[in-house]
């Protein structure tokens, strides 16, 4: 079996390629035009895993043309910023998210190469998200137990949740590029896999403020960096849900095992409220393990792009397919504080 993962070196790109190459019969290609900082440190890692390299850009319909035909295509690569385009120019993130899909689906159907397109949830409008009827808690926001409405219940976020706008420049070309993949699957009989994915984390991840809040959370404690609260009251309430990449791999691993079944559909992926946490628990988390962690400061204001409240809902997909996430918040942060600790040297210029 032959499978191309476009932003083979990012973080998801990069594990997802390392994970299925130690199967034995798959050779793995990573596709990669480096542009995101630390992606570079994925080489020696993809190299000394057996995936082959290749250096080049989805937003090139000559880079992918290159290359020879695979079975199939994990679509990865994205300008990852929900605060993307804002203070400038939104031609790079339009580029890669919506032409750079563009061109893969045409990689696809010359090859007949079935995609598996990793989305997100920030295809969801900002206003509804910002309209649940959340409790302010001590340390979260949460929904009312047996409540529910359209898309949402005490479960968290369900595929029915409204899209409407605005839901930010980079969750509109995710939403615009699964529009294209249906139609590509309902055209040219495509076979065609969209995965609308949460907060994913793991070792490896060059965490942000804007993508990678997690990795970045644990950065700052074990490295002794300042962090902020920021918006909705400053206090640290915000929730999300978080899933480690080697639970997303046992997902794509089952979906494209059985790939015809699934072809066609859209699923929500993530941890779920198991899974979830606030940004002052993680806090708490952190300083269990780091005493000498910082105590973040606090900015009331909110950004435009800002949501107070994502837990992932995935009994669709667990329905479909018999997966559950199975590492706790606990679990993976401290398997990415080990990391962070042992690569030190490496890793904090990176997030500096």
């Amino acid at each position: 079996m032959r499978i191309l993962i476009t932003g083979g070196a990012g973080f998801v790109g990069s594990n997802l390629a390392l994970l299925f190459a130690e199967s034995p019969g798959i050779a793995v290609t990573a596709f990669d035009n480096l542009r995101r900082r630390g992606s570079e440190l994925a080489l020696a890692r993809l190299r000394e895993g057996g995936v082959s390299f290749v250096h080049g850009d989805i937003r090139n319909p000559e880079d992918l043309e290159g290359l020879p035909g695979a079975d199939l295509l994990i679509e990865c690569s994205a300008e990852p910023s929900v605060h993307a385009g804002y203070d400038g120019s939104a031609r790079y993130l339009v580029n890669t998210n919506l032409t750079g899909t563009f061109n893969c689906l045409e990689y696809a159907r010359q090859h007949g190469t079935g995609i598996v397109f990793l989305s997100t949830s920030r295809v969801y409008s900002i206003p509804e998200l910002r309209a649940l009827p959340l409790r302010p808690e001590e340390q979260r926001f949460a929904l009312p137990p047996g409540e529910v409405g359209t898309g949402w219940s005490e479960r968290g976020i369900a595929e029915d949740f409204p899209t409407g706008a605005p839901r930010s420049l980079y969750g509109t070309t995710k939403l615009a590029s699964e529009l294209l993949i249906e139609e590509y699957n309902a055209a040219f009989g495509l076979r065609t896999i969209i995965n609308r994915c949460g907060v994913i984390t793991g070792p490896w991840q060059m965490g942000k403020v804007d993508q990678g809040f997690f990795v970045l959370w644990a950065a700052c404690h074990l490295y002794g960096r300042a962090l902020r609260y920021t918006g909705f009251g400053g206090k640290g309430r915000q929730v999300r849900d978080v899933l480690h990449v080697a639970d997303l791999f046992e997902l794509i691993r089952l979906q494209t095992a059985s790939f015809d079944r699934y072809s066609g559909q859209r699923y929500n992926v993530g941890g779920g409220i198991d899974t979830s946490v606030s940004l002052a628990e993680l806090t708490d988390l952190c300083r269990a393990r780091i005493a000498s962690g910082p105590h973040p400061g606090e900015d009331p204001t909110t950004r435009p792009a800002d949501i107070p409240y994502y837990v992932t809902d995935h009994d669709a997909v667990t329905g479909a397919t018999g997966w559950t996430p199975k590492r706790s918040v606990e679990m993976i942060l401290d398997e990415v504080l080990e990391w962070l600790g042992r690569y030190r040297a490496t890793v904090e210029p990176v997030l500096e």
